[in-house]
């Protein structure tokens, strides 16, 4: 093994090991042995109490983990970063682990809120199985596919967490001794009566129908051919672990709720989960051929297509990246976690929005993602869906967002949603994105949006704090896309777009994204003043920023298509890892050390003051050397765009002084 599958495999074994001491916990009773959080009773050394020594051992394994999944994820992008299945499994064992434990901080204040607790575990069964699933992909080569036991072992892994977290319902319910007797139930094959007792059989029902389908699986893989000693005993082992499990769940009730069992219960559960996660993984990788040759005779359903067609439309990686600052928007909002329905409900009411104004973009944009390869693959381009079809669709999506997010949520959030369609079509596809180099600059401000509208759903109203959020993502937008417009500005000149690269070439598109990337750190760290967050975020601000800034300055020294694309690539990393650290700084409560606040404050003022008027010149200079016969309008045009944001930029620095 080398050093990161060695890795991987003791953090995957550790991880679940603090499910087991976490059903420890819950078995002797001792979620509130230490009642506070970091410390237990006010002391960093607990008490010699049971309860008190069990929760905080609890804490210190999790501290354990988390440490082991941060150098996991360090590593994967150091070595793995361009192989998917080993890089953004451990990547999102980290965003995990972090929101795991702003969770499970929340479970102490909350004194075991139920809500909390299932989410609590929900969020180790998805941390056990990240792992589970990087662990295997680093052992297995790249590829894969879909077949029969691929599919088949997907749909085992879909079942067991849906069993796992009803029986984490009927916990929370206190309906796991609602009967005296198993297998029947009060004597009879169906509960007499309603409430509590319903899930505990709707929880032995979906564990019956679980059972089916491993032995199911395990026949399946034992008539093989050729026969997978690694599969089948991934097989036979899951079958294997769900009959202790049934057994251990049996003793459980008859035995009037033993505390031995509620552990063996967990952690046998657990295990099963571990199976079936891995054996979904590696079937999957070891299915290529098998799922080509399998699909190879079988054309693809007309049905189907068309609604993937349609699901492309929306551009669904895009929405992705921006729904990822909705959630840390809303839990700085609400100083912890929103209630989860309102949380769905923006999250559904944005992914509407967003998959409008794409959508729409798609149809304005046909003739051009025709022109480029990269974007040529598209519904349209390829005639998947009609040009009126798309526009009416995206119109369509629109609308729905707007009155369920009035309805679901309020008229402010839906508002700010439907004003980021509308940027984004008539602003930037039809105003600015033909015409300008400073397309992307606007442009940018639609996909900053996301940020107050989680803001607004959860305070009805938009902070400073909210607008220092959309300025982060406003000018990340800009090197962040240059970057990608760099690798591909052949194509954008032959689409007729004018790119920054296109129209004033790579030596000043590098230099503009060097000064960008400093503006953008000085824009990052006004957050940690302005919404009081602790040493956590201004940490993390700080390094992902000079990060960002490195890649930067080795884009200008070696600007190829290789650091191009790093950069890229890394600055999607660094908005998901910020906008992660800013909801973890405020669910967990890192020390704010407000005598920093000040000059932080100061020193982010300088910076953005020097650095956003070197971008002005950059832009002044340009085109008084422009030979554009209309230079005097260009340069006004470009001029009054370049200064729209930094003012109201700078009028936020003194808003917040």
């Amino acid at each position: 093994m080398n050093r990161f599958q060695k890795l991987a495999s003791t953090t995957t074994v550790l991880a679940i090991v603090l499910v087991f001491v976490g059903a420890l916990v819950r078995a002797t009773g001792s979620g509130l042995g230490c009642p506070d959080w970091p410390r237990c009773h006010g002391q960093w050394i607990p008490p010699m109490e049971q309860t008190a020594i069990i929760e905080y051992s609890h804490r210190l394994a999790a501290s354990i983990v988390g440490f082991l999944v941060l150098a996991l994820a360090i590593t994967a992008w150091l070595k793995y970063r361009s192989v998917g299945p080993v890089f953004w499994p451990a990547f999102a064992a980290l965003v995990t682990v972090i929101i795991q434990a702003g969770v499970g901080r929340q479970v102490v204040l909350d004194e075991l809120h139920a809500d909390l607790v299932v989410l609590h575990f929900f969020l180790s069964l998805a941390l056990v199985g990240l792992l589970t699933f990087a662990t295997v992909s680093s052992f297995t080569a790249r590829g894969g596919g879909l077949d029969r036991t691929s599919k088949l072992a997907l749909f085992s892994g879909a079942s067991t967490f849906l069993v796992l977290m009803v029986g984490a319902a009927v916990v929370q319910s206190s309906a796991g001794l609602a009967f005296s007797d198993w297998p029947l139930m009060d004597g009879s094959v169906v509960p007499p009566d309603p409430g509590p007792p319903l899930v505990h059989y709707l929880h032995r029902i979906l564990a019956a129908l679980l059972g089916g389908v491993l032995a199911y699986q395990g026949f399946r893989l034992a008539k093989r051919d050729p026969k997978d000693p690694q599969l089948l005993m991934l097989g036979h082992g899951a079958f294997a672990l769900w009959i202790v499990q049934v057994a251990v769940g049996g003793t459980y009730v008859l035995s009037g709720g033993a505390r031995w069992t509620i552990v063996a219960h967990v952690l046998t559960g657990e295990l099963l989960w571990v199976a079936v996660v891995a054996l979904a993984v590696l079937s999957y990788r070891r299915a290529e051929l098998g799922a080509s040759q399998e699909r190879a005779p079988r054309p693809a359903s007309k049905k189907g297509g068309r609604v993937k067609a349609y699901f492309m439309l929306t551009k669904p990686r895009i929405i992705e990246l921006l729904l990822i600052t909705t959630v840390p928007a809303m839990i700085v909002a609400e100083g912890g976690w929103p209630p989860g329905w309102l949380v769905l409900a923006t999250l559904l009411g944005g992914s509407l929005a967003a998959g409008s104004a794409n959508a729409i973009n798609c149809y304005f944009d046909r003739d051009i993602d025709q022109k480029m390869a990269r974007t040529a693959i598209r519904p349209l381009p390829t005639n998947q869906v009609e040009p009126r079809n798309a526009a009416v669709f995206g119109v369509v999506l629109g609308v729905v967002s707007l009155v369920f997010m009035t309805v679901a949520i309020n008229f402010l959030a839906a508002a700010l949603a439907s004003s980021a369609i509308l940027f984004y079509v008539f602003v930037y596809t039809i105003g600015l994105k033909r015409s300008t180099p400073s397309n992307i600059v606007i442009g940018g401000a639609a996909g900053a949006a996301p940020a107050l509208v989680g803001w607004a759903a959860v305070t009805n109203s938009l902070h400073p704090a909210a607008w220092v959020l959309f300025a982060i993502i406003f000018y990340w937008t800009p090197p962040h896309f240059w970057a990608l417009a760099l690798r591909y500005s052949d194509e954008y000149e032959q689409a007729g777009v004018p790119m920054l690269p296109v129209v004033q070439g790579v030596d000043e598109t590098t230099r503009q994204i060097v000064l960008y990337s400093v503006v953008l750190l000085a824009v990052s760290l006004l957050m940690y003043p302005v919404a009081q967050l602790g040493v956590l975020y201004l940490g993390s601000a700080v390094i992902l920023g000079g990060l960002f800034t490195f890649y930067s300055i080795r884009l200008r020294a070696n600007p190829d298509p290789m650091s191009a694309m790093g950069l890229f690539k890394f600055s999607i990393s660094y908005l998901v890892l910020l906008f992660s650290a800013l909801a973890a700084d405020r669910l967990i409560g890192t020390p704010a050390l407000e005598f920093l606040y000040a000059p932080v404050l100061i020193a982010a003022a300088v910076v953005f003051v020097v650095f956003s008027s070197a971008v002005v010149v950059r832009v002044v200079g340009y085109r008084q050397r422009s030979e554009s016969p209309g230079r005097v309008r260009e340069l006004a045009f470009e001029v009054v765009w370049t200064l729209i944001p930094l003012v109201m930029m700078g009028g936020l620095f003194v808003a917040s002084w």
